[in-house]
């Protein structure tokens, strides 16, 4: 246990939660005490599992259904949450979705998608959640190494959606900062996970590019949210915090 009271009494919900980084951000707020509602879009049996998982762990959990590109949805699940926990403390941007391809091949939908997903989404979020979030309130984003190096040839759209969020975060931080309530940006390099396995394709080239020389995990990840959403990171706002092995150093 990394400190079982740290988020005692704490609601967290985690966008894109049933899988990867969000999979493992969702364990790890329940360790610090965090009661944890995740979103999911696909499988509703790997959501059940995650939820089951914290539910072993101590602490509540709850999945709710919702295309992050689907406004309504957002806005339906952030009120679910605030409605069954009655409160809700800490929001986690992760949910994402990539394009990867030469730029002139990426069509209008796959823009469409990516911007939606990655950009509007995290916005609208922070929005439904602002009338929930109180003093101490917590806002982190999961971004990607590449806005800041985008090192590889057909990145470019995944690149601008992830370079958004910084901006979103720098804005947010400034406007919220009054409210007692943070926003801060993880930026994960390469991560062991489903969408890029540490034995894929692309593996070795992106693993050349860190200065640790290896894949970094989810849960390295999720250790860095954790930190984000907690009393130690209280004076911790409009940061970007690299997880990234050193691929932009």
């Amino acid at each position: 246990m990394h400190g079982a009271t740290a988020l005692g009494g704490k609601v967290a919900l985690v966008t894109g939660g049933s899988r990867g980084i969000g999979a493992a951000v969702a364990l790890r707020l329940p360790e610090d005490g965090a009661d944890v509602a995740l979103t999911y879009r696909g499988s509703a049996e790997a959501a059940e599992e995650v939820v089951a998982e914290i539910t072993a762990r101590g602490r509540s959990g709850w999945a709710v259904r919702a295309d992050s590109a689907d406004p309504e949805a957002v806005a339906g699940a952030v009120a679910a949450v605030a409605e069954r926990f009655t409160r809700l403390d800490i929001l986690v941007n992760n949910a994402g979705v990539g394009a990867v391809g030469p730029v002139g091949a990426v069509t209008r939908e796959e823009i469409d998608r990516v911007l939606a997903v990655n950009v509007r989404a995290p916005y609208l979020y922070a929005q439904a959640a602002l009338r929930h979030l109180a003093g101490g309130g917590r806002i982190v984003s999961v971004g990607s190494c590449v806005a800041r190096r985008a090192a590889f040839p057909g990145s470019a759209l995944h690149a601008t959606s992830k370079a958004a969020l910084i901006g979103f975060t720098k804005g947010m931080a400034r406007e919220l900062g009054p409210h007692g309530v943070t926003v801060n940006l993880v930026a994960p390099g390469p991560i062991d996970t489903d969408m890029n396995p540490v034995d894929g394709d692309f593996a070795d080239l992106q693993r050349g590019f860190t200065a640790l020389g290896r894949y970094g995990t989810a849960a390295e990840v999720a250790d860095a949210v954790a930190y984000l959403a907690g009393e130690s990171a209280r004076y911790v706002t409009g940061a970007e915090l690299a997880v990234d092995g050193g691929f932009a150093a």
